[in-house]
């Protein structure tokens, strides 16, 4: 296991305060101070940890797998979503204290816009904070013309969302990309409801990068319908190369 990289001004804070306290701690031989700096430090460490050998549970492109560690709170379809520029099957994922922080790609997908948004910080565990919280939404395009979405939602103690990457940045399928700090709700937002299956429920618990939230596999992609055009029309003319300057 490792720390993350996104989180590398809070832990290495902590250990150089949690260093000298060990050392002043030793010099006056008072073990309760040394035991204290390295329970803080095992405990902010904790915040930033990142598992290593992670895999998804298949190797199918169409089983999207989940953005976050947590556990399910909503599974719901949307009549229409800014994301997926119509219907959506939303699957939200709460993020306790406990869990990992870090947020991985569903699926291979380039990025089409990020849209922040300022908002309160509520209580991540409450309906309300989802609709009125800080919040960062991805939205992402599949090789194929699938648009989805992936969204950071702030909470009480998650008052940071941390986002690297920008529009053109190409994800694969279970990367880290980013991260909330210190809890919060991460939600993906699903193209094509009426074919897309979802696989978990409200109280599943999920690990990121790991866990298969739905199956897209039914769900029509731009490609193949632009073949089925192309073929209906017939080939298409050759291009007129355009001479060099």
């Amino acid at each position: 296991m490792l720390l993350t990289p996104y989180g590398a001004r809070e832990w290495i804070t902590a250990t150089v305060i949690c260093t000298v306290l060990a050392v002043a701690a030793w010099y006056l031989q008072w073990w309760w101070l040394m035991g204290v700096a390295a329970l803080a430090w095992i405990v902010v460490a904790g915040f930033f940890r990142d598992p290593l050998g992670r895999r998804a549970a298949t190797t199918k492109e169409t089983d999207w797998v989940s953005p976050a560690d947590g556990r399910i709170s909503k599974v719901e379809i949307l009549d229409h979503h800014e994301a997926t520029e119509g219907p959506a099957l939303l699957i939200r994922i709460f993020l306790s204290v406990l869990d990992v922080h870090l947020n991985r790609a569903p699926c291979t997908a380039t990025v089409r816009e990020i849209v922040y948004r300022p908002g309160l910080w509520l209580d991540a565990r409450t309906e309300e904070s989802a609709r009125v919280n800080e919040s960062n939404l991805v939205k992402l395009e599949t090789p194929e013309g699938m648009k989805l979405g992936v969204r950071q939602v702030s909470g009480a103690i998650a008052r940071r969302i941390v986002c690297p990457i920008a529009k053109g940045d190409t994800i694969e399928r279970g990367r880290r990309w980013g991260m909330i700090k210190f809890g919060s709700t991460t939600e993906l937002i699903i193209p094509h409801p009426e074919c897309a299956k979802a696989l978990v429920r409200v109280g599943d618990k999920v690990r990121g990068g790991v866990t298969i939230l739905a199956d897209v596999g039914a769900c029509p992609v731009k490609n193949s319908e632009e073949t089925s055009d192309q073929a209906a029309s017939g080939p298409s003319p050759k291009p007129q190369s355009v001479p060099s300057s």
